[in-house]
């Protein structure tokens, strides 16, 4: 049995060998292709979002599909940090569900930004303190963020990413167990997605919505008498125990965050595009708008619409449909669109998200 176990451990020395082997000479072909690029950008959505895709369709196991692409992304990430270093803005302080977002779509090879509200992770690009964005735009519990969308109406940034992420959230405290918490602090949108549990284990807990879940677990960290929501690298970040892991109502909770940009996606084979449009006020003006779309058989993932700030009682309308606007059928639709809407803007095309 020991002979056995020495000889499986030799293979696997054998092996890590080999990778580091493989990933000095993949880092090594990238420094090259930088130096081909004479300039162009690093970071590729197009490029990287094909890797990621083949390798998941081509994964033979055990390994999930998840675990392969979190490893290739931090394997592209550190080749790309030998290149150049990426500066990511995300909606701050550090241990927010934001910053998870950041590190899933770019790998933790990154300068993520901590900014303090979403204008500012806009500006930051805008400005080239950062070179991407990655923003909250809509979760599958409590819907849009309608400050997201109310930015990107005015902003010259394009979507170039998406990244959808679970969020479980995290019951700590300074210390372990639910005797004696009279206070849970939480964003709104924790608090909200977590009601149904908070009722059933502290009903007579006063719920405080703070601006982040970040400054939740900064207080709880002072506090014996209070937790907080959020994740667990939070409650890693400030010291607090677990007390209650996944206390979401729904499982399936998600969020989905934008990568914003100076410039959109090449087209990867497998893509969305974004766009917002307004209805000329006549009957029948928004299925008109959105007609286009269906004789070209192509299918919308999203429509949501917000109040213009153009006039009262005026609606903007949010639409994402599959396919880049580079594709045929979809360029098409939209020159179409076009000349029907009082307003259009394509807000960008990029990869679609794999998970």
């Amino acid at each position: 049995m020991d002979e056995e176990l020495k000889a499986l451990r030799a293979r696997i020395d054998s092996i890590d060998d080999g990778i580091l082997k493989l990933l000095s000479e993949r880092a090594g072909i990238a420094q090259q292709v930088g130096r081909a690029k004479q300039g162009e950008k690093i970071y590729r959505p197009e490029r990287e979002a094909q890797i990621v895709r083949r390798l998941r369709e081509a994964n033979p196991g055990p390994l999930s599909g998840d675990t392969v692409e979190r490893l290739i992304r931090e394997i592209m990430s550190a080749c790309r940090a030998v290149e150049e270093i990426t500066h990511v803005a995300y909606l701050g302080p550090a241990g927010t569900f934001s910053q998870q977002a950041v590190h899933k779509h770019f790998g933790h090879e990154v300068e993520a930004l901590a900014e303090a509200d979403i204008d500012a992770c806009f500006q930051a690009v805008e400005t080239g303190r950062a070179d991407f964005a990655v923003v909250p735009v809509e979760n599958s519990t409590e819907g849009v963020i309608g400050r997201t969308l109310d930015l990107i109406v005015a902003s010259s940034l394009k979507i170039c990413g998406e990244v959808m992420l679970p969020i479980h959230q995290t019951l700590m405290r300074k210390h372990g167990g639910l005797a004696g918490i009279q206070r849970v602090y939480g964003h709104a949108q924790s608090l909200a997605q977590c009601q149904q549990w908070l009722s059933r284990h502290l009903p007579h807990a006063e719920r405080i919505s703070v601006v982040s879940n970040s400054e939740g677990a900064r207080r709880a960290a002072a506090e014996s008498e209070a937790a907080t929501l959020g994740s667990e690298a939070a409650a890693e970040l400030y010291g607090l125990a677990v007390v209650e892991a996944r206390v979401e109502d729904e499982s399936s909770n998600t969020t989905r965050f934008l990568v914003l940009g100076q410039t959109d996606a090449a087209p990867s084979g497998c893509d969305k595009t974004s766009l917002v449009m307004g209805a000329k006020n006549q009957p029948g003006a928004v299925v008109k708008l959105l007609q286009p779309l269906a004789d070209a058989g192509i299918s919308m993932s999203k429509l949501e619409s917000r109040p213009a700030r153009s006039g009262n009682w005026e609606y903007l309308f949010f639409v994402v449909c599959e396919g880049h606007r580079q594709d045929t059928r979809l360029a098409a639709a939209l020159a179409e669109i076009e000349t029907r809407a009082a307003f259009l803007k394509v807000l960008g095309s990029y990869p679609a998200a794999s998970s």
